[in-house]
């Protein structure tokens, strides 16, 4: 008689929050977005395609989709920089401004959006000087641009800001004191390392702004095949009572956005299991250490 022993766990409760994991996915995230593939469905290949390749949906694409790029590309760039800022100096008000990073979080959106309006208004405190000089950002495409940069900062800033916190300053100065310059040091030390989080802030950041809407109806205009962004184009066929159509446009958005999500998810996962192979590999010049160091090593 053979006795098989069971192989236990050693977290116990897995089958229990495994299930009620799956049971909560399925009832916040599947389940609707099932219900809105089944009602694109009641429309015919043909009826479909004509909906969402239409010449005002494809302006709405262009424009939520480039300006969510644009504005998460922006946020990138500065996220890191006032990451680094709020985590490397001391200086009068920091507690302030690391607090202010938050505020797009807390803000509603709507009121967001007044603020904005109301700042880069052809009358407005910004807007007058800037049209002026020629630049218009209320009603513009550059005013949706701005509307997306502000609400993706802080999730760059906030990815980004506890993996600097954690890192190491002795790698910096060892770099540094064995002959890497700056800029050596910034792309072989550090870059690296805050590289898997830049780009998940980039990633939230980005999707985040493809589906804003609060913010984004009151500086765009919300001008047909100039200004119109996707979700407002779904909102205003739900108010046409077209609602196969708008869930049509709901379905090629969401299929863009996983076509596009993705790929930045695999870059992410790639470009951390680069850097950890690095390390196990040659933790020097995974570092950016110049060969200099294996020679004082030596000695």
């Amino acid at each position: 008689m053979t006795i098989r022993w069971k192989k236990r766990s050693i977290l116990p409760g897995f089958g229990l929050s495994l299930g009620l994991t799956l049971f909560y996915l399925c009832l916040i995230v599947l389940i609707p977005l099932s219900a809105t593939v089944l009602k694109a469905s009641a429309l015919t290949w043909h009826q479909f395609w004509h909906v969402v390749t239409s010449p005002r949906a494809m302006a709405s694409y262009r424009l939520s989709f480039g300006g969510a790029l644009i504005g998460a590309t922006i946020n990138l760039f500065f996220g890191i920089l006032v990451a680094w800022v709020l985590v490397r100096y001391r200086f009068p008000g920091k507690r302030l401004f690391d607090s202010l990073v938050d505020l797009p979080f807390a803000l509603p959106t709507a009121v967001a959006g007044i603020s904005l309006t109301a700042i880069y208004a052809p009358n407005g405190w910004l807007g007058k000087p800037l049209a002026s000089l020629g630049i218009h950002v209320a009603y513009t495409r550059l005013g949706v641009v701005i509307a997306l940069t502000f609400i993706g900062l802080p999730f760059v800033v906030r990815t980004v800001q506890p993996v600097l916190e954690d890192l190491d300053k002795e790698l910096e100065e060892a770099a540094a004191s064995l002959g890497a310059g700056r800029l050596q040091t910034f792309t072989r030390v550090l870059l690296p390392t805050i590289l898997p989080a830049a780009i998940t802030g980039f990633t939230m950041a980005f999707a985040r702004a493809v589906g804003e809407y609060g913010s984004v109806i009151f500086i765009a205009g919300n001008m047909p095949m100039r200004t119109e962004i996707t979700p407002l184009l779904i909102v205003t066929k739900l108010q046409e009572y077209d609602y196969a159509g708008a869930t049509a446009i709901a379905v090629a958005m969401l299929a863009v956005s996983t076509a596009l999500i993705l790929p930045i998810n695999m870059l992410q996962r790639w470009a951390g299991s680069r850097i950890g192979k690095e390390f196990a590999r040659d933790p020097e010049s995974a570092m950016g250490l110049p060969p200099i160091y294996k020679q004082v090593e030596a000695r």
